[in-house]
């Protein structure tokens, strides 16, 4: 790797990653580990500032929906961060974990003590965290062979017309934003997620999502893709302008419940799991926030 002998004091695992996330450039563009140089290409490596070594503990409230000596099962709140990161060096569940409990597994590294999945910042509900590290490998193995169950609920713009379905896409980060995801069919990794109806109101669908694989954004970008973007999502979403014109005439109180949507109506409603050392079946229920529920009550939601 040509990267390697050029910037000796980066290991390579560091160099991927950097490449990875999009932070290494080839004329202005982004990089593959693979590519082949010429020669006279310009390359630009930007490396995002160092956190501290370890997060510090915040006295933050947490919504402990179970607790024992391996593990917690929290409700996240929509607008929390899970851990630190570049631009969010404090408040996340992360600092607030610490404070609460103290020790944290330490397998997920120095700045993700605990952290066995994650739920995207304005996402709310269940998320499982590892106290040891014992329990941070078995929790993984369950995401590895989908053991772990993780439903959402979500509000989705327009009327989708059949009952129930699987969305099979790959996934990969964006070429031309690096922030985002995408569908990429020749290079993603593969991701799949099956969704069912559960509520209907005037152009718009309220959907159960079962993940099978766990990519980032994958609920979102998955929805998205098949025209159905989750209702108030600030990145894969319609504007308010579209959503609206997706709303059959004469809904007026629809299109005002939308347009105070502060964030996307995505929520992760139930986790089960097996607990990693004493092997018992274990399911979890986040309760739905004010948010959503004010949404329901504005849609007058009927449940299927």
């Amino acid at each position: 790797m040509y990267l390697a002998e050029a910037v000796p004091e980066f290991s390579r695992t560091r160099l991927q990653r950097l490449i990875r996330d999009g932070e290494v450039q080839l004329n202005g563009g982004p990089i593959k580990q693979s590519l082949i140089l010429n020669g006279g290409e310009t390359i630009e490596i930007q490396v995002p500032p160092p956190l501290d070594a370890l997060p510090a503990a915040e006295d933050i409230p947490l919504d402990v929906l179970h607790e024992d000596d391996d593990l917690l099962v929290v409700n996240k709140p929509a607008g929390m961060v899970v851990h630190p990161g570049a631009g969010v060096p404090s408040g996340t569940l992360v600092n607030a974990l610490l404070h609460h409990c103290g020790g944290l597994s330490s397998v997920g590294g120095v700045s993700r003590p605990g952290i066995v999945h994650r739920l995207d910042r304005f996402t709310s509900g269940c998320i499982a965290v590892a106290k040891t590290d014992v329990a941070h490998r078995g929790l993984c193995e369950q995401l590895a062979d989908h053991t772990m169950g993780r439903t959402y609920l979500a509000w989705v713009i327009g009327e989708v017309p059949d009952r129930e379905g699987r969305i099979e896409a790959p996934i990969g980060r964006s070429p031309r934003q690096r922030t985002r995801m995408t569908v990429l069919p020749r290079t993603g990794r593969p991701a799949a997620t099956r969704w069912r109806v559960v509520g209907r109101a005037p152009g718009l669908t309220r959907l159960e999502c079962l993940l099978e694989t766990g990519r980032t954004h994958q609920i979102r970008v998955h929805l998205a893709h098949i025209s159905h973007p989750v209702a108030g999502d600030p990145e894969y979403g319609l504007s308010p302008r579209e959503a609206k014109m997706r709303i059959p005439a004469g809904h007026p109180l629809i299109v005002q419940a939308l347009s105070r949507c502060a964030r996307q109506m995505l929520h992760a409603w139930r986790l089960h799991l097996i607990h990693p050392r004493t092997g018992a079946a274990m399911e979890f229920q986040a309760p739905l926030p004010g948010d959503f529920l004010a949404l329901d009550e504005a849609l007058g939601f009927q449940g299927e």
